[in-house]
């Protein structure tokens, strides 16, 4: 099992670690800083560099399996061997933004009373589904109402329940498709002081004032229980 550094400090850009793996799919480390592709957040990028100098581009990192992380080297890169030493560094620019966007999209949650049937996180935009058979949102106010809860500067924490504790609390869980992500039986949850309090196993900025400038730029029905509200980074 990979130690997830990630999910105890989104903001640690690089690590030592030791290959513990190769395969077909790409590289197993003991310890990564690399988020693998999940809750609708993708995969980190960045690189692999060994005590000899040789630098493997990583273009994906994806869950394997138990526990595992595979980072997922691009073509043509050097081969790695079981046993080596390598630092590993994230795409930090790329990272950082589906921190912020993420974090966002969990403020837009928090706007719209319904529950959530999809969501993805870009670097440059975002978007969530809802399930609401009627247009009852509009852009302009949605727009002023996140970027409120953002200049509110909140702080936003991670903290962990027990599987037990969330089947007590069964509003916590807002996607209708998606079971909470798990951790030995664990749950994670994101809370932004005051605002949100939902399971979440991705990455987050620490205060809402850290994602900046946001606009609702598109509000499309895409079923008819579904609604499509997509925000995107001004700037």
């Amino acid at each position: 099992m990979t130690e997830t550094l990630f999910r105890e400090d989104a903001y640690l850009q690089s690590c030592e670690a030791t290959v513990t793996g190769v395969s077909e799919r790409g590289v197993v480390l003991n310890r990564s800083v690399f988020y693998p592709q999940g809750g609708g957040q993708p995969g980190d990028r960045g690189v692999l560099e060994t005590r000899d100098g040789r630098r493997v581009v990583i273009s994906d990192t994806l869950k394997g399996d138990q526990g595992d992380i595979v980072h997922v080297p691009h073509p043509d890169t050097p081969p790695l061997s079981v046993g080596e030493q390598v630092n590993a560094t994230v795409d930090w620019e790329r990272r950082y933004r589906h921190m912020r966007m993420h974090t966002c999209l969990h403020l837009l949650c928090s706007l719209v009373d319904a529950g959530v049937t999809g969501g993805a996180v870009g670097s440059d935009r975002g978007r969530l589904d809802f399930d609401l058979p009627e247009a009852t949102l509009d852009k302009a106010d949605l727009s002023e109402a996140l970027n409120g809860l953002i200049a509110r500067d909140l702080p936003v924490l991670a903290r962990w329940i027990s599987a037990q504790t969330l089947a007590e609390r069964p509003e916590l869980v807002r996607t209708m498709s998606v079971q909470p992500p798990m951790d030995q039986g664990d749950v994670r949850l994101i809370d932004i002081t005051s605002v949100d309090l939902q399971p979440c196993g991705g990455t987050h900025v620490a205060r809402t004032g850290e994602i900046g400038p946001v606009v609702v730029s598109k509000i499309e029905k895409k079923s008819r229980h579904n609604r499509r509200v997509v925000v995107r980074f001004v700037g």
